[in-house]
């Protein structure tokens, strides 16, 4: 399977208007962004766990990084509440699923082979840093390395942003929203630009928060 697999185009997919659609697992439905591959791929997805659904027991190969968006996830390793990011590199393994349901975007098979950087970071009431280059914006750091940055970002209302993309970059709607060439983006909403690209963006009266992803190549 492939979905929004050419990196080079503009990708964006509204998860709010988007059906769930049912995994191998009861339980846990998801709605994906960017695929290539079957059941194992390189994989973009929200997934939605329902009360006391499990998945079973699995290594990651390719490493897995997840956001809890809503509810509890649950693991060997302990809770993850919502606002809660997690690394999980390749080689790395666990039984995932949540008593009482929750909500996660998740990336799949994105890592260097080589990583074994473990991740967890309950960002709920973690000071924001004002960025100093881009009035209106706020930034929670999550992780970087030679490959990539991700963090958390808080735009106030009615605040233009302009960044460039040399590697290209990905924004996920947290809450808020945001518009971009002339669309509309609101939570769940994802967008991802090609190399060579600047983000040109305007957000809404109520201000947003997004996930970012920055490469680097």
């Amino acid at each position: 399977m492939e979905l929004n697999a050419d990196f080079t185009k503009r990708a964006v997919m509204h998860g709010a208007a988007m059906p769930w659609q049912a995994s191998p697992i009861p339980g846990v439905e998801r709605k994906m962004l960017d695929r290539i591959g079957d059941e194992v791929a390189r994989a973009t997805t929200i997934v939605r766990y329902a009360p006391n659904s499990q998945f079973s027991s699995h290594t990651h190969g390719g490493g897995e990084e997840f956001l809890v968006l809503a509810g509890v996830f649950q693991d060997e390793q302990g809770d993850y509440p919502a606002g809660t990011y997690v690394r999980n590199p390749p080689t790395s393994h666990h039984t995932p699923g949540s008593v009482s349901g929750c909500i996660i975007l998740v990336k799949l098979w994105q890592f260097d082979p080589d990583d074994r950087t473990q991740v967890t970071f309950n960002t709920t009431n973690q000071p924001y840093i004002a960025d100093v280059k881009r009035p209106g914006v706020s930034v929670l750091p999550l992780f970087t390395d030679e490959r990539e940055t991700v963090q958390l970002e808080r735009w106030a209302a009615n605040t233009s942003v302009e960044l460039f993309a040399p590697d290209g970059l990905e924004i996920f709607v947290i809450q808020g929203g945001f518009r971009e060439s002339g669309e509309v983006f609101q939570p769940y909403s994802w967008l991802r630009l090609p190399p060579d690209s600047r983000l040109l963006a305007q957000s809404e009266s109520e201000g947003c928060q997004i996930w970012l992803k920055q490469l680097r190549t």
